[in-house]
Protein backbone atom coordinates (compact mmCIF):
# COMPACT_ATOMS: atom_id res chain seq x y z
CA UNK A 1 0.00 0.00 0.00
CA UNK A 2 1.08 3.69 -0.61
CA UNK A 3 0.81 6.14 2.20
CA UNK A 4 0.38 8.73 -0.34
CA UNK A 5 -3.21 7.37 -0.76
CA UNK A 6 -3.80 7.43 2.57
CA UNK A 7 -5.29 3.49 2.35
CA UNK A 8 -6.72 2.45 5.18
CA UNK A 9 -5.47 -0.87 6.77
CA UNK A 10 -8.01 -2.56 9.55
CA UNK A 11 -6.33 -4.88 11.84
CA UNK A 12 -7.22 -6.49 14.20
CA UNK A 13 -5.01 -8.35 17.54
CA UNK A 14 -5.37 -10.81 20.40
CA UNK A 15 -4.65 -10.77 23.67
CA UNK A 16 -5.15 -13.59 26.37
CA UNK A 17 -5.78 -12.71 30.03
CA UNK A 18 -5.39 -15.20 32.61
CA UNK A 19 -9.40 -16.86 32.84
CA UNK A 20 -10.50 -14.44 30.44
CA UNK A 21 -12.08 -15.24 26.76
CA UNK A 22 -9.73 -14.01 23.85
CA UNK A 23 -10.15 -9.93 24.15
CA UNK A 24 -10.26 -8.50 20.59
CA UNK A 25 -8.78 -5.11 19.82
CA UNK A 26 -9.88 -3.39 16.91
CA UNK A 27 -7.41 -0.62 15.63
CA UNK A 28 -7.54 1.22 12.55
CA UNK A 29 -4.33 2.19 11.21
CA UNK A 30 -3.26 4.71 8.24
CA UNK A 31 -1.04 2.66 5.86
CA UNK A 32 2.31 4.86 6.16
CA UNK A 33 0.54 6.64 9.57
CA UNK A 34 -1.61 8.84 7.61
CA UNK A 35 -4.73 9.80 6.30
CA UNK A 36 -5.79 11.45 2.90
CA UNK A 37 -6.56 15.00 5.54
CA UNK A 38 -3.24 14.21 6.96
CA UNK A 39 -1.59 13.48 4.09
CA UNK A 40 -2.36 17.03 2.47
CA UNK A 41 -1.72 18.99 5.84
CA UNK A 42 1.82 17.34 6.03
CA UNK A 43 1.84 17.95 2.16
CA UNK A 44 1.42 22.16 2.55
CA UNK A 45 3.51 21.99 6.12
CA UNK A 46 6.42 20.52 3.58
CA UNK A 47 5.67 22.59 0.73
CA UNK A 48 7.20 25.74 1.96
CA UNK A 49 10.28 24.43 3.60
CA UNK A 50 11.47 21.89 0.62
CA UNK A 51 12.48 19.33 3.20
CA UNK A 52 9.91 16.90 3.42
CA UNK A 53 9.83 13.46 1.87
CA UNK A 54 9.06 12.52 -1.79
CA UNK A 55 7.59 9.42 -0.19
CA UNK A 56 6.35 8.76 3.46
CA UNK A 57 7.37 6.19 5.27
CA UNK A 58 4.49 3.23 4.75
CA UNK A 59 4.21 0.45 8.06
CA UNK A 60 5.65 -3.05 7.46
CA UNK A 61 4.08 -4.89 10.20
CA UNK A 62 1.35 -7.88 9.60
CA UNK A 63 0.03 -7.19 12.44
CA UNK A 64 -0.60 -4.45 14.72
CA UNK A 65 1.65 -4.62 18.29
CA UNK A 66 -0.16 -3.19 20.06
CA UNK A 67 -1.88 -4.92 23.15
CA UNK A 68 -5.41 -3.88 24.94
CA UNK A 69 -4.70 -3.49 28.92
CA UNK A 70 -6.87 -5.99 30.52
CA UNK A 71 -8.21 -3.74 32.97
CA UNK A 72 -9.34 -1.45 30.28
CA UNK A 73 -10.81 -4.23 27.64
CA UNK A 74 -12.58 -5.78 31.12
CA UNK A 75 -14.53 -2.59 31.39
CA UNK A 76 -14.85 -1.33 27.79
CA UNK A 77 -13.08 1.18 27.62
CA UNK A 78 -12.15 3.00 24.12
CA UNK A 79 -10.37 6.13 23.18
CA UNK A 80 -7.89 7.42 20.68
CA UNK A 81 -4.00 8.03 21.24
CA UNK A 82 -1.93 9.99 19.05
CA UNK A 83 1.75 8.86 19.02
CA UNK A 84 4.43 11.39 17.78
CA UNK A 85 7.31 9.13 16.54
CA UNK A 86 10.55 9.36 15.06
CA UNK A 87 11.52 6.86 12.66
CA UNK A 88 15.22 6.51 11.28
CA UNK A 89 16.84 6.24 8.09
CA UNK A 90 16.15 2.43 8.79
CA UNK A 91 12.64 2.53 9.26
CA UNK A 92 12.65 1.89 13.27
CA UNK A 93 11.34 3.98 15.41
CA UNK A 94 13.27 5.32 18.03
CA UNK A 95 11.81 4.47 21.44
CA UNK A 96 13.24 7.20 23.28
CA UNK A 97 11.31 9.45 21.21
CA UNK A 98 7.82 8.03 21.18
CA UNK A 99 5.90 10.98 23.36
CA UNK A 100 1.75 11.12 23.12
CA UNK A 101 0.74 13.98 21.41
CA UNK A 102 -2.71 13.29 22.04
CA UNK A 103 -4.05 11.90 25.49
CA UNK A 104 -7.25 8.99 25.35
CA UNK A 105 -8.12 10.24 28.30
CA UNK A 106 -6.98 6.58 30.02
CA UNK A 107 -3.45 6.67 31.22
CA UNK A 108 -3.35 2.95 30.77
CA UNK A 109 -4.09 3.08 26.83
CA UNK A 110 -1.54 5.82 26.14
CA UNK A 111 1.12 3.80 28.29
CA UNK A 112 0.21 0.16 25.83
CA UNK A 113 0.25 2.86 23.02
CA UNK A 114 3.96 4.03 23.71
CA UNK A 115 5.11 0.00 24.88
CA UNK A 116 3.51 -0.98 21.67
CA UNK A 117 4.85 1.68 19.03
CA UNK A 118 8.41 -0.28 20.28
CA UNK A 119 7.50 -3.04 17.59
CA UNK A 120 6.33 -1.15 14.89
CA UNK A 121 8.47 -1.27 11.65
CA UNK A 122 8.28 0.72 8.43
CA UNK A 123 9.66 1.68 4.88
CA UNK A 124 11.67 4.77 5.38
CA UNK A 125 10.40 7.96 4.53
CA UNK A 126 12.55 8.91 1.45
CA UNK A 127 14.01 12.46 -0.23
CA UNK A 128 15.59 12.58 -3.61
CA UNK A 129 15.18 8.42 -3.69
CA UNK A 130 17.86 8.27 -0.24
CA UNK A 131 15.75 7.01 3.19
CA UNK A 132 15.27 10.09 5.21
CA UNK A 133 14.56 10.35 9.10
CA UNK A 134 11.11 11.39 9.86
CA UNK A 135 8.63 12.50 12.63
CA UNK A 136 4.88 11.79 12.27
CA UNK A 137 1.95 11.51 14.26
CA UNK A 138 0.90 7.92 14.62
CA UNK A 139 -3.07 7.39 16.01
CA UNK A 140 -3.89 4.45 17.75
CA UNK A 141 -7.86 3.93 17.61
CA UNK A 142 -8.75 1.67 21.07
CA UNK A 143 -12.02 0.22 20.33
CA UNK A 144 -13.66 -2.67 22.32
CA UNK A 145 -16.11 -4.92 20.05
CA UNK A 146 -19.15 -4.72 22.18
CA UNK A 147 -18.65 -1.30 23.32
CA UNK A 148 -20.88 0.88 21.53
CA UNK A 149 -19.05 3.36 19.13
CA UNK A 150 -17.54 6.38 20.59
CA UNK A 151 -19.65 9.63 19.93
CA UNK A 152 -18.82 11.08 16.37
CA UNK A 153 -16.63 8.30 15.55
CA UNK A 154 -16.72 7.32 11.89
CA UNK A 155 -13.08 6.01 11.96
CA UNK A 156 -14.09 2.61 12.16
CA UNK A 157 -17.03 0.41 9.87
CA UNK A 158 -17.63 -2.43 12.33
CA UNK A 159 -19.47 -4.44 9.61
CA UNK A 160 -16.09 -5.06 7.72
CA UNK A 161 -13.76 -7.77 9.02
CA UNK A 162 -9.72 -7.88 7.97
Amino acid sequence: MNALHGERLLMRTTHHAGSLATACLTLVLLAGCVGDADTKKMAQVFAGSGAGPDELPVMTNKQAPFRYPTAAYSKKIQGNTILRIFIDADGNVQPDSTTVAEASGTPALDSAAIVGARELHFVPAKKNGQPQAISILFPVYWRHPDAPPLPGDTILNRNRTP
